[in-house]
């Protein structure tokens, strides 16, 4: 077969499976109940995406681990800062003052 006729057809077996998923909990409504396990579970879910797309990120530089990383060490910071202090503008500030101090100021 073609390749347009192949990127078809995966275009449509995409969008199937998404309104199949999706849409099953609409239409089963109050029937279909989740669990309370999975659903204490699911509560979890953004956090774990979102970690999962932030810590490698952090962690790596260049595509390794390093231990004079100066994201590490900024988002090291940000946390501290977060446990200590509830302001929502000043981790963001420190971090990005120590991320600046390491990257530009120590010639990393």
């Amino acid at each position: 077969m073609s390749e347009g006729l192949w990127l078809w057809l995966t275009l449509l077996a995409i969008g199937s499976t998404t309104i199949l998923t999706r849409g099953s909990f609409i239409v089963a409504g109050e029937r279909a109940r989740l669990p309370a396990t999975l659903q204490r579970a699911l509560r979890y879910a953004p956090a774990a995406a979102l970690a999962a797309l932030v810590a490698p990120e952090i962690l790596l530089d260049g595509g390794e681990f390093t231990a004079l990383n100066p994201k590490f060490a900024a988002a090291a910071v940000v946390v501290l800062v977060c446990l200590r202090l509830r302001n929502p503008w000043l981790p963001f500030i420190a971090g990005m003052a120590v991320l600046l101090l390491l990257r530009k100021g120590l010639g990393w």
